[in-house]
C-alpha cells in the first residue's frame, strides 16, 4: 500500500558544495534535507533553509540535527565514527556507517583493507622516524592518515632531509604517518560506484582526472583510450570493495594507471572518498542519474538511477579562485561564457574567492572531445579571470 506518511527527512552534516549540489535533487525527489552547517552563510547553507550551526564533532549537536530524521549522511567523511554509533543506538541509520567510514578516515585502515581483500595497490608501510622511512626506502610519499585533503597532508620525500616536516606533522597531532611508494602512473582515473543499503549498485564509466598540486583541475568521461578490460577491471574492483567494506551512497576509488612492459594498463588503489566526489561532478549534467540524486536514493535504500552517460564525452573543469577577491566577478562572468557557448553548464558554489579554491565548475558534453575540453577550459580560465577582457 502506497504510504500516507511524508518523506523521510535526511540531515546532512557539512555545509560545503557537495551537500550544497545535494539540494536540488534532493527538491525533485520530495526530500526535505536538514543541514549542520559549520557556520552561517557557507555554501549549502545558501541553498537549505533547515539548518543550525554548531560542531559535528559534539554529539549533542549531532543528537539535535538529527533529531526527526530517520537518516545521516555527510559532505565530509570526518565525523567520528562513535558518535556515529551513538545516533544509531538512538535509531538514526548512518549512510555510510561509522563501520565502512573509517576506511575513508583512516589511510591506514584503508590500506590495511586493501591488503585484506587483495586489491591491487602501492607498496605501503607506517613509519614513525627517519629510520623508518629510509629503510621503506627513498623516493617515497608520505602521508598523514587522517585530516588530509586536496593534497595537504601528503609530500614527496627524496631525501631523509625532506621527511622532517611529515614526521613533525604526524607527531604534533598525533596520528599515524603512511608511507607509500611513489607509483609511475601514466594518469590518476576515478571508479565512481552507488550502493544502497539492500546490496543494489550501478558503476559510473570510468573517468580520467587531471591533478595540479593535488587539486582535481579537470575530469574527462569516460577516460580517453582507456583499454575496455582495465575500464571493466576497475569498475569491478570499485563494486567489489563497496561491498566488502558495506559502502552505502557514493564511493569513489582513486586510481593510479600504470602500462606494463607489452603495453596493457592495470590500475592501483590510491584513495576512498564516501561521499559525492569531485571527480563525479560531470554527472549533473552528463549522465542519466547524477551522483547527487544516487547518493540520496542510497541513503534512503531507493532503486537506483541509471549511472548511463548521455553524450559520448562529458568535460568537468573546476573553476578556482585566482588573485581577484571580487566574487562579484564569478556572476560578471555569466554575460561572456553564456554568449559565447549556450551549451554549457555552470555551477557555482556561492564560496568567497581565495588563491586556488574551488569556488565552482563547468560540464560540456558532446561528441567531439577536443571540442569539449577547449569550451570547458575557456569558460573556467574566464571566470577566474585569466583571460582578460578578450573579445569574441
Amino acid at each position: 500500500m502506497p504510504t500516507t506518511e511524508p518523506a523521510p527527512r535526511i540531515a546532512v552534516i557539512g555545509g560545503g558544495q557537495l551537500a550544497r549540489m545535494m539540494a536540488q535533487p534532493a527538491v525533485a525527489l520530495g526530500v526535505p534535507l536538514r543541514l549542520l552547517a559549520e557556520a552561517e552563510g557557507v555554501s549549502a547553507a545558501q541553498v537549505i533553509p533547515d539548518q543550525m550551526v554548531g560542531d559535528y564533532r559534539d554529539l549533542a549537536t549531532l543528537r539535535t540535527v538529527t533529531e526527526g530524521c530517520s537518516v545521516v549522511t555527510f559532505d565530509h567523511e570526518h565525523v567520528p565514527t562513535e558518535h556515529l554509533r551513538a545516533l544509531a543506538a538512538d535509531g538514526v541509520t548512518a549512510h555510510p556507517g561509522p563501520e565502512a567510514l573509517v576506511h575513508a578516515q583512516d589511510k591506514v585502515v584503508m590500506r590495511e583493507a586493501m591488503t585484506r581483500l587483495g586489491a591491487p595497490q602501492p607498496r605501503w608501510a607506517v613509519v614513525a622516524t627517519e629510520a623508518d622511512v629510509e629503510a621503506f626506502g627513498l623516493p617515497c610519499v608520505l602521508k598523514v592518515s587522517r585530516g588530509g585533503y586536496d593534497g595537504k597532508g601528503v609530500w614527496v620525500v627524496r631525501t631523509l632531509a625532506d621527511a622532517a616536516e611529515p614526521l613533525a606533522a604526524a607527531e604534533a597531532t598525533g596520528v599515524r604517518l603512511l608511507a607509500e611508494e611513489l607509483v609511475d602512473f601514466r594518469r590518476e582515473l576515478s571508479a565512481l560506484v552507488a550502493r544502497a543499503p539492500s546490496g543494489q549498485a550501478a558503476a559510473y564509466p570510468v573517468v580520467a582526472t587531471l591533478q595540479v598540486d593535488g587539486v582535481c583541475r579537470e575530469v574527462i568521461a569516460p577516460a580517453p583510450d582507456l583499454e575496455p578490460a582495465a575500464a571493466t577491471a576497475a569498475q569491478e574492483l570499485a563494486l567489489r570493495i563497496a561491498g566488502e567494506l558495506g559502502v552505502t551512497g557514493i564511493l569513489a576509488v582513486e586510481l593510479f594507471e600504470t602500462v606494463d612492459a607489452d603495453g596493457h594498463s592495470h590500475v592501483l588503489v590510491n584513495e576512498l572518498a564516501m561521499r559525492p566526489h569531485n571527480t563525479g561532478h560531470w554527472t549533473q549534467d552528463g549522465a542519466v542519474t547524477s551522483q547527487f540524486e544516487n547518493h540520496l536514493r542510497a541513503a534512503l535504500d531507493l532503486p537506483l538511477g541509471s549511472p548511463a552517460p548521455r553524450a559520448r564525452w562529458t568535460v568537468m573543469v573546476n573553476i578556482l579562485g585566482g588573485d581577484d577577491p571580487d566574487v562579484g566577478r564569478l556572476y560578471d562572468g555569466y554575460r561572456h561564457v553564456l554568449a559565447r557557448d549556450p551549451g554549457l553548464r555552470v555551477h557555482l558554489y556561492g564560496k568567497e574567492l581565495r588563491p586556488g579554491r574551488k569556488v565552482g565548475h563547468v560540464n560540456v558534453y558532446g561528441d567531439d572531445l577536443e571540442d569539449c575540453l577547449e569550451r570547458g577550459r575557456h569558460a573556467a580560465a574566464w571566470f577566474r579571470g585569466d583571460l582578460g577582457d578578450e573579445s569574441e
